[in-house]
């Protein structure tokens, strides 16, 4: 299984380049090239989240990024320092900041429209935002 980590600055201009770096892994992780644009806009949504809550919440630690290639899925997950309460569907979407939400909610609708599989947790030590895709497998010759 082989991991890719990713750790960034929490400031938007670094999003593009986690979105990047995530297309390019996943593609040689096996990944279908026809979903590589929607893993590109859900990394981007899950990362421009986190710097977000780095921000309201005045944090300089960085945003996180592990990919990791298993044999039958390609995974992702995004994680940020801010501790809370993971999102309740129907609920305003907060993750330990202090606006309305709205931006939370929004993001975490887009990237569920997005990726199938989906699981968006939190603890103590912070948030995270796991994403997976199917892997296509090589028929054997």
């Amino acid at each position: 299984m082989a991991t890719v980590e990713l750790r960034f600055s929490a400031s938007p201009e670094h999003v593009r380049t986690a979105r990047l770096v995530a297309a390019a892994v996943a593609r040689r992780a096996g990944v279908d090239e026809s979903v590589l644009d929607e893993l590109r806009l859900a990394v981007g949504e899950a990362c421009s989240r986190a710097v977000g809550l780095h921000a309201v919440n005045g944090l300089r630690t960085p945003v996180r990024v592990v990919l990791t290639e298993g044999k039958k899925t390609f995974s992702i997950e995004v994680g940020d320092d801010v501790p809370g309460e993971a999102p309740v569907p129907g609920a305003d979407g907060r993750h330990g900041g202090d606006g309305d939400g709205d931006g939370d909610e929004l993001g975490l609708a887009v990237i569920s429209g997005l990726v199938d599989d989906v699981e968006v947790t939190s603890d103590g030590k912070g948030g995270r935002i796991r994403m997976s895709w199917p892997v296509v497998t090589a028929s054997p010759s």
